[in-house]
């Protein structure tokens, strides 16, 4: 059992001598949408390489900066630089930036990410509100959070996504005129795409959506009581529903497409939390 106070406590401690101020919300960027940290007004930015114990990003589009910013009268903390179980990571090391948010009195998360198209009626551009997450692939990995959870815990039952949360951003949505779909995200591990017949048995197990992060996220939030919730960028077709080569540059190519919508939801959202 890992104690999430202890084993990061040089971390949050380091952290804590840098801050300007204690953040509200807390956003995290997925692949390709780390520019949006650039559309706020930074009042500090910190490199997560100065921080003690800080796993290091390796993809690209994941920068590596803790910006503390403010928009809209909010005060926001922008996690630019996700850290990936793929990566070589353990879970406990890939939910530090909640525990960290947290330890800052953050209230609410919103959870940004890249995904495939799994429902058909979706297309690459379009951002999906998640209803529902699914963790079938991370079971066993989640079972170490339930260790970090009982020393942490403040809330006995997950709740996530959080429905507060959900009809802000729909209410964002509909304000701002984006096309907004609805659906579940379901986790892959990862590094490896998808094959041809997950695909198939994600679609018939209820997906719309796959990728490789948020789910764990979202659990430890939830369970250190933050409200949740999450938007994916969908960036391409899974495999077997495009003729095309899966790649990271293609993820990259439609979120800068999309990044005008995704922006414009993420401020209003931002707005009325």
């Amino acid at each position: 059992m890992i104690n999430m106070n202890s084993q990061y406590r040089s971390t949050y401690e380091e952290l804590a001598k840098q801050i300007p101020f204690e953040p509200e919300i807390c956003l995290v960027l997925g692949s390709g949408l780390g520019e949006f940290a650039e559309r706020v007004e930074t009042v500090k930015s910190i490199s997560t390489s100065s921080l003690p114990n800080y796993p290091k990003s390796t993809v690209q589009g994941h920068q590596g900066f803790l910006h503390f910013s403010k928009y809209a009268n909010k005060k926001l903390l922008i996690v630019q630089g996700r850290i990936h179980f793929y990566e070589g990571y353990r879970i406990s090391q890939c939910v530090l930036p909640v525990f960290l948010a947290s330890k800052l009195n953050c209230k609410s998360i919103l959870l940004t990410n890249a995904a495939g198209v799994v429902n058909t009626n979706f297309q690459p551009g379009d951002l999906m509100l998640a209803t529902s997450f699914n963790s079938i692939n991370i079971k066993k990995e989640l079972s170490e959070l339930i260790g970090i959870t009982s020393i942490e815990q403040k809330n006995k039952f997950l709740d996530f996504p959080s429905k507060k949360l959900n009809d802000i951003i729909r209410k964002a949505a509909l304000e701002e005129k984006i096309h907004l779909q609805e659906g579940v995200y379901w986790y892959n591990k990862g590094p490896a795409y998808e094959t041809k017949a997950e695909i198939q048995m994600i679609s018939k197990f209820g997906g719309d959506a796959v990728g490789m992060s948020t789910v764990h996220e979202a659990f430890y939030a939830s369970s250190l009581g933050l409200d949740v919730a999450s938007i994916s960028c969908i960036t391409n077709f899974a495999a077997g529903l495009s003729p095309n080569k899966l790649s990271h540059q293609e993820v990259m190519e439609t979120a800068e497409i999309v990044k005008k919508d995704f922006e414009k939801l993420v401020k209003k959202s931002i707005e009325l939390m």
